[in-house]
């Protein structure tokens, strides 16, 4: 073995035990406990979906800017998400977030489908979906984000209630989606989803 292979070993010996690390002392203790999620945590390298440069922390419980702008979410946030959506293996998934595409690696790994698009494409073309996934924190819900939440589907996201982002479990009601607060996230705001301004005369 040449001293340039020992040394990948070593790296990729490092890089399981902080993925190890991080499941065991991210999302364990604060109730992630799905066998299937976390086997998805473990079997996905998060260090894949950070620039070179970040791999350090990709594994440190914070969330990591890349180089576009966007965020990729704390490990935590992710495993709140797919515990409150309950992925299956019917799901068809629309991530909506970071061209990145570590949410909605987590997701293959749980659902027969996933579709992934940017916040700026038109997903609203993709169809309906089973489940809705938003990487990030939204202020106002569109009308056409109903249209992609198939009947009785579910979707996922963080909101931005005065300044504080919160994870949100929201339900197709009819032609409407009926969002419930569950508890406090650490979610980046989505600009594209921001509060329409209101004008007063």
């Amino acid at each position: 073995m040449t001293v340039v292979e020992e040394r990948a070993m070593v790296a990729d010996a490092n890089v399981e035990a902080a993925r190890r690390a991080m499941v065991d002392s991210q999302l364990r203790v604060s109730g992630i406990n799905d066998p299937a999620i976390l086997a998805a945590f473990l079997a996905v390298p998060r260090e894949d979906f950070v620039p070179a440069a970040r791999r350090p922390v990709a594994y440190a419980d914070r969330a990591v800017t890349l180089e576009d702008g966007a965020v990729l979410a704390p490990a935590l946030t992710y495993g709140q998400m797919l515990t409150a959506a309950e992925p299956t293996a019917d799901d068809s998934v629309l991530v909506i977030g970071a061209p990145g595409g570590y949410l909605a690696a987590l997701a293959e790994k749980l659902a027969a489908k996933v579709t992934l698009v940017p916040v700026s494409a038109d997903w609203a073309a993709t169809g309906a979906h089973s489940l809705v996934l938003i990487d990030g924190a939204i202020e106002d819900v569109p009308q056409a984000l109903a249209g992609v939440v198939a009947a009785e589907g579910r979707l996922v996201t963080g909101v931005v209630e005065r300044g504080v982002t919160r994870l949100a479990l929201g339900r197709k009601v009819g032609e409407t989606l009926a969002l419930t607060v569950l508890a406090e996230a650490d979610f980046a705001p989505l600009a594209a989803f921001a509060a329409r301004p209101k004008w007063s005369f």
